[in-house]
């Protein structure tokens, strides 16, 4: 009984230096592999996890715009600041909403689907069948979709952060009655572009997290359709833990930076 917590605690602090190692491995590996990297599927990669999900990108860039504005129109409204409504919205969607929701949006949709990918490969013996005729799977088919899994995300973080500020206009003069012309003023007054930059780094981040952490999910597969299905799981949960760690630590060190 007296052992049973140090049992726990161990076991807890073996399986998390697992996974971070697995991750740091991906992520190393990748690195390594950048000056060869398979062109033909950077392309598919950028493809699947680029344009095909440009389309709930920007739906979601519509809601988070929306969201944001009505959210900011009720404190500015309360405080007497209705004015600097759009400095208010256009701050929290670009340095903590937009990046936050988009990076659970893309790890439920990149991730989870480079995870199940990677998992079928592995569960069916096409990962080893590489390594058998002396091919390097992590050449051809790995790094290239981590670095197009992070590209994809950081060029579809500029879009959304556009329709997102376009809707936030629309919404407040539906809602709040507050003319286009008074929103873009308070926001072109008040935001720089270091404001853009920090939430595009920090959308990058996100995006690196999901890659890596979705490839090691999908390469640490076992157990035929069973590991397939808990590979996009294990993604799916990893990488928002990883958002959320990313946005606590960068949120100051971007603030510092560009503030």
């Amino acid at each position: 009984m007296i052992a049973a917590p140090f049992r726990a605690l161990g076991g807890f602090v073996l399986w998390l230096t697992r996974l971070v190692g697995a991750n740091l491995m991906v992520f190393g590996r990748t690195l390594l592999h950048l000056p060869r990297l398979d062109l033909g599927e950077l392309s598919r990669g950028l493809v699947l996890f680029g344009f095909r999900s440009l389309p709930l990108a920007l739906g979601a860039g519509t809601l988070i715009g929306a969201t944001v504005v009505l959210q900011a129109g009720v404190y500015a409204t309360k405080f007497g600041a209705r004015l600097y409504t759009g400095w208010a919205a256009g701050f929290a969607l670009l340095w903590e909403f937009g990046p936050l929701l988009l990076g659970l949006v893309m790890a439920a949709r990149i991730g989870a689907r480079n995870a199940a990918e990677l998992a079928l490969l592995t569960v069916n013996g096409q990962i080893e069948g590489l390594r058998g005729i002396s091919l390097d799977p992590f050449r051809i088919l790995v790094a290239p979709r981590v670095v197009a899994s992070v590209i994809s995300v950081m060029a579809l973080t500029t879009s959304t952060f556009l329709v997102s500020i376009l809707w936030e206009a629309v919404a407040a003069y539906f809602t709040l009655e507050l003319p286009v012309r008074v929103f873009f003023g308070a926001f072109s007054d008040m935001l720089r572009w270091g404001d853009l930059v920090g939430g595009v780094a920090k959308t990058t981040a996100f995006g690196l997290a999901i890659a890596v952490v979705s490839t090691a999910a999908g390469l640490r597969a076992s157990g035929g359709a069973r590991g397939v299905g808990q590979a996009a799981a294990a993604s799916v949960v990893t990488s928002c833990a990883a958002i959320f760690t990313l946005d606590f630590l960068l949120t100051p060190l971007l603030a510092r930076v560009f503030g």
